[in-house]
């Protein structure tokens, strides 16, 4: 079985990869951290052909701290190695700031110099990854970066601060960052060598705070996000895991009359609506066609029959679909059609429209398929 070892494990990039090395099998992963894993570096170091040097002071309330951690802990790791002889191989999480004139910036730099010195020697290799502003699922709010600050706040509907509408970032993804971990991990590079990931998107500080307010919307307007847009994508599933547990379900507006319940569950302006219904035995829901709209009909439970007549031809079509036999029925246009409950149990069938209803614009034409 192989070993690594991570350092800075039960931080904001430590606990993801964590996430993906647990579906690598024969793999044995050291944790070391504050109060978690062997206190001793070298022991933790044993018998590791990887390391993932995460470990690093971001926030300290003492700026001696980045010197002590960034820059000192990279050094004891050094000597560790040279004193265990194996050359493991260390990916060390830096930053862009390497490159400024500040107490992080500066500490980062010297542990990338530890590395490559070390490496020079022969003692172990090395990647150093200079990272951007990193976000994604467990970063700490108030801490590691705003997207993180934004998504805490407004899934609980607390206000966000803007001091700087306009000032743009250029984001990360978290999960980026992972895959770039372990893809050098099986390259296994010789030499040190420094390496960055690709920003997932620029946005200005004003319309992070609008799109993330956005995906709280969802749940009433029922519109999703242009999930197309990687960086959309990635925010929307980021903000979904800031969401409190007890706010994980939600209530969908319901219509009620003597024929069951109708509720639109998403709406999407490139890929249509989807709504859900619950129909009464013997009852008939549809009578009628649509120009250019499409449909498909997916019964979930129950029994039914979608019958359909050409507007033009007259030529009828009856369908039987069952909540025992998944089939979904496409709906063309030019067909009059209807669903109708045929069980002795409620019918619950999901429904898509290729376009969101628009009242002003239904392309619903009401007409009977008749016998």
């Amino acid at each position: 079985m192989r070993r690594v070892l991570v350092t800075g494990s039960e931080g904001f990039v430590g606990r993801n990869l964590r996430a993906a090395l647990r579906t690598v099998a024969d793999l044995e992963v050291v944790r070391f951290d504050v109060g978690v894993g062997p206190a001793d570096l070298e022991a933790a170091l044993e018998g590791c052909d990887t390391v993932f040097h995460l470990a690093g002071a971001n926030r300290p309330p003492d700026p001696a701290e980045f010197e002590a951690v960034n820059a000192g802990l990279t050094e004891r790791l050094c000597r560790a190695a040279e004193a265990l002889g194996t050359r493991p191989l260390v990916i060390l999480s830096s930053s862009i700031q390497a490159e400024l004139d500040n107490p992080y910036g500066r500490s980062k730099l010297q542990a990338e110099r530890h590395l490559e010195h070390a490496a020079a020697q022969g003692i172990l290799d090395a990647v150093a990854f200079r990272l951007g502003n990193l976000f994604g699922k467990w970063s700490r709010p108030n801490y590691n970066s705003v997207v993180a600050t934004f998504c805490h706040r407004i899934a609980r509907d607390e206000p966000v601060e803007v001091h700087d509408p306009d000032r743009e970032l250029e984001l990360v993804y978290v999960d980026d960052v992972v895959d770039a971990f372990l893809e050098t991990a099986g390259e296994r590079p010789r030499g040190f060598h420094l390496r960055s990931v690709p920003p997932t998107g620029r946005i200005r500080l004003g319309e992070l705070a609008e799109r993330i307010r956005s995906f709280r919307e969802l749940r009433t307007s029922l519109w999703l996000p242009d999930l197309s847009d990687p960086l959309t994508h990635r925010l929307y599933a980021t903000y979904l895991s800031y969401l409190p547990e007890e706010e994980l379900a939600y209530p969908l507006t319901q219509r009620t009359d003597p024929r069951g319940v109708l509720a639109e569950f998403v709406k999407s302006r490139s890929a249509g609506q989807i709504f859900v219904s619950r129909t009464k035995p013997g009852i008939v829901r549809g009578n009628h066609h649509h120009r250019t709209k499409t449909e498909k009909f997916l019964v979930l439970e129950g029994e039914a029959v979608v019958r359909f007549r050409h507007i033009d031809t007259g030529a009828r079509i009856d369908v039987r679909v069952s909540g025992e036999d998944l089939r979904p029925v496409d709906i063309p246009p030019g067909y009059t059609h209807c669903i109708e409950n045929v069980g002795d149990r409620d019918l619950v069938t999901l429904f898509w429209a290729s376009e969101p209803f628009d009242p002003d614009r239904p392309d619903t034409i009401f007409e009977e398929v008749g016998p």
